[in-house]
């Protein structure tokens, strides 16, 4: 069982990174939180999990331990799998999920493409029972931007549709992420995050 691969990142694509380790290229599928701190030629460490199924072997890998647990914890629950648990990790840290399930916040979960609202409502509970006693502890180590309030589901929702538009004109979502979590896009839709993002790429 694979527990972490230390290597170099050869590409990067819009939802996996290609990672040679020994001679050998792993495609290693995460999400843009972590796509966001590597890049093409930088040597890195991913905390790998590994999805094993009758007729698939795909490796999940994380920059951090921390958002590989709630990886792990999110394909646990019942209706949600690998690709709806990169979703939502691509739309919010773990602090921002902390508080979405602190504060039953069903929108900020239905932002994640391919989310309805049953299964927020489902990843909202069973990870408030999962997390346990644990989550008070983690949700006091919040940072004071991720409580403000009415902040995660417009802002997310804009981020991500200004993401997907870049994808469409050709810019990788790395280039695209590293401009993104640079500035504060309080207030703006998703068009004119996308005008904002082009004068930075110029």
């Amino acid at each position: 069982m694979l527990y972490y691969l230390i290597g170099t990142v050869s590409e990067i694509g819009q939802n996996s990174i290609i990672l040679e380790v020994g001679g050998i290229g792993f495609q290693v599928n995460t999400s843009l939180q972590t796509i966001s701190d590597v890049k093409t030629g930088s040597q890195v460490k991913l905390y790998i999990s590994e999805s094993i199924g009758e007729n698939n072997y795909d490796l999940y890998g994380f920059s951090e331990q921390r958002e590989k647990r709630f990886f792990e914890l999110l394909v646990s629950i019942s209706g949600v799998g690998p690709k709806a648990a990169i979703s939502v990790l691509s739309v919010m840290n773990t602090d921002e999920l902390v508080h979405a399930v602190m504060t039953d916040d069903i929108k900020a979960l239905t932002a994640a493409p391919g989310i309805g609202k049953k299964i927020a409502q489902r990843i909202l509970l069973e990870l408030r029972d999962k997390l346990g006693a644990e989550l008070p502890n983690l949700a006091s180590s919040i940072s004071d931007s991720v409580k403000q309030p009415g902040k995660l589901p417009s802002e997310n929702q804009a981020i991500f549709d200004a993401m997907a538009g870049l994808s469409v004109l050709g810019y990788s979502s790395a280039e695209v992420s590293a401009i993104i979590r640079r500035s504060d896009w309080t207030g703006m839709t998703a068009e004119q995050i996308i005008r904002e993002v082009l004068k930075n790429m110029v």
